[in-house]
């Protein structure tokens, strides 16, 4: 079974993958930092006010201080320390964007600078794997932090992104399950409609490196049991590996309840920009920052 600790130790074997880290500053996000270090995954640049930085590692973190694998670069500011972190991404300093002390929008506006930021033209999404006590493989969720009430289109572009992380994980060919309230296509309930057309999109190779499955309601996409109960059979029913929500509010309550009812552990991924981003939230734990990094470094190309 792929664990969120079996990730960690898959990132330790790449080479030499960089962190752009901004607005460092922050217990949680160096806690990570030297967590990271000692597990061998990565090296980090730090940006954040110079003096505020060495100050929290002196005191805290001593562990950092002279350590090779960081390098500390001073940004007056949050919108500096975002600003030069994605620059180190584009002129290929670092493979990979972490999210410090700063809002969202912030370094959002950075990724997104015309002149030096992380565009592909594709759509951003936010990808998290789920380890859920009792369950006997990750859960991807997506998207439950970037597009508020995707299209056909948008949905699309957000499975091909999970599909790409499921594949960085190991997980070859992820059973994708579009959710809905029922599992019957019905005109006045997008989620359904949307769901039938993606089935369609990944059996004519519009979607590919996946099956689809849909509609499905939460039950009958993560239980066996209930798809049986509910008559619902094939080699994709109850099995999901990626569960894909109408809307932002779902997928924030979902990933929510995971957290907080089932105690999962989580690690979640911004794809779609030219690398990965780990843009977890401020309030998230140092172990949480730690899968997340794990999951970027794996997806890195």
């Amino acid at each position: 079974m792929v664990t969120l600790d079996s990730l960690i130790v898959q990132a330790a074997l790449r080479k030499d993958p960089v962190v752009a880290v901004a607005s460092a500053a922050d217990w949680e996000v160096l806690e990570a930092v030297s967590i990271a270090i000692a597990k061998g995954i990565a090296s980090f640049m730090l940006f954040d006010d110079e003096k505020r930085l060495k100050d929290l590692i002196q005191t805290d973190f001593p562990q950092l201080v002279n350590e090779e694998k960081v390098s500390i670069h001073h940004a007056g500011d949050n919108i500096r320390a975002a600003s030069l972190s994605v620059k180190a991404v584009s002129n290929g300093q670092a493979n990979v964007l972490m999210k410090g002390n700063l809002a969202t929008s912030t370094i959002l506006k950075a990724v997104l600078n015309g002149e030096y930021g992380l565009r592909t033209g594709k759509i951003l999404s936010h990808v998290a794997a789920f380890e859920v006590p009792g369950y006997d493989r990750l859960l991807f969720v997506t998207d439950a932090a970037m597009n508020i009430a995707p299209d056909l289109e948008a949905k699309a572009q957000i499975i091909r992104n999970a599909v790409s992380t499921a594949h960085a994980c190991g997980v070859d060919k992820p059973i994708v399950a579009p959710l809905a309230a029922i599992e019957t296509v019905n005109p006045a309930m997008i989620p359904t409609t949307d769901a039938a057309s993606l089935v369609v999109m990944n059996q004519r190779g519009q979607i590919t490196g996946c099956t689809i499955d849909g509609p499905l309601a939460l039950d009958i996409a993560v239980s066996e049991k209930a798809a049986l109960q509910k008559g619902i059979t094939g080699e994709t029913a109850g099995k999901a590996d990626i569960l894909v929500v109408p809307n932002i509010e779902a997928g924030n309550i979902l990933y929510k309840s995971l957290m907080y009812f089932a105690n999962a552990k989580v690690g979640a991924v911004i794809q779609g920009a030219k690398v990965p981003i780990v843009l977890t939230s401020r309030a998230d734990s140092a172990e949480s920052k730690l899968y997340s990094l794990a999951l970027a470094i794996l997806s890195t190309k």
